[in-house]
């Protein structure tokens, strides 16, 4: 190990499995209303925000999970106006949502109001001013609530939810009826794309769940994945769609869609790109076919 005279932070990415990255220094750490939040400024990934415990996401490849998560589903709507974003604190969602000159109006609900500030002061290379964006309305409420009082329809929905610990905020809104609650928030030809956990062998429960879960809702499902390489994990997405087929781009088609609604941007995500992330591995396709458990409201899925 180098750095010796540095701290080093240390996570559990599974019980039997542990990272430690080492420190240049702590930016932040507090406790808000619903959660430990640190910033730590590590020496191979840049500002690192951590919310119980759980990487978040890292300035060197925050890119990658946020344009994997958004681009897709925005790509594969033919014009999407009203965006949702559940979560998504960071403000990096929000950005890449912003990126295609089509919306109009983009809705960011986030329970928790304090992250959302911390994250505008101190990690300002994710939100990059979208807080700021004319174009955004931020709620500081929960998603499930607001959905279920707002009589606004969306064209896109972003679910960037932190991880369903056991009696946290997030851990009822992994489940078959909070997936109902969003189809029914959708226009028609919407979409919906969710984070949706680890998509590594050995470690597949949580997203082939989520993955069959949408099943049951939703008429088309697509599951897809990208490394993140500060997660040290292939990273499982899902995108759920009341019509269009995002395999039914060419790559052509995609970059000509980027090109034309100004996504000049992007660092990971392109034509290309799109033709592959919906391809999993043989025992990621096989973990998806097997799965049986759908997430309900009595049965909450929960992540150690």
């Amino acid at each position: 190990m180098n750095h010796d005279d540095n701290r080093w932070y240390q996570e559990y990415l599974t019980p039997n499995l542990v990272q430690h990255v080492s420190v240049k220094e702590t930016v932040f750490t507090g406790k808000t209303r619903y959660q430990n939040v640190e910033i730590i400024d590590t020496f191979d990934f840049g500002k690192t925000l951590i919310l119980d415990g759980k990487t978040q996401s890292s300035e060197a490849d925050e890119f990658v999970y946020h344009e994997a998560l958004v681009q897709p589903a925005m790509v594969t709507h033919k014009n999407p106006v009203n965006v949702f974003i559940a979560g998504g604190g960071e403000g990096a969602t929000l950005r890449e949502v912003l990126s295609h000159n089509t919306v109009q109006k983009a809705v960011m609900v986030d329970l928790d109001g304090e992250v959302v500030d911390i994250c505008r002061r101190f990690l300002p290379n994710h939100h990059k001013g979208a807080f700021d964006d004319i174009k955004t309305e931020l709620h500081f409420r929960d998603a499930k609530q607001f959905l279920q009082d707002t009589s606004d329809k969306f064209d896109v929905m972003i679910i960037d939810l932190p991880d369903p610990q056991e009696g946290g905020p997030a851990s009822f809104l992994y489940t078959d009826s909070f997936y109902s609650l969003i189809k029914d928030k959708l226009n028609p030809d919407g979409l919906v794309a969710i984070q949706s956990e680890q998509c590594m062998t050995g470690n597949m429960d949580a997203f082939a769940a989520i993955v069959n879960t949408l099943k049951t809702v939703f008429p088309k499902v697509f599951p897809y994945h990208a490394m993140i390489p500060s997660f040290s994990f292939d990273w499982g997405f899902s995108l759920a769609s009341l019509g269009p087929d995002p395999k039914q781009f060419s790559k052509e088609e995609v970059d000509q869609r980027l090109k034309d609604r100004g996504c000049n941007g992007l660092s990971f995500y392109d034509g290309e790109m799109h033709e592959g992330i919906f391809t999993l591995s043989k025992y990621a396709r096989n973990a998806v076919k097997a799965e049986k458990r759908i997430i309900t409201d009595d049965n909450p899925l929960v992540v150690i």
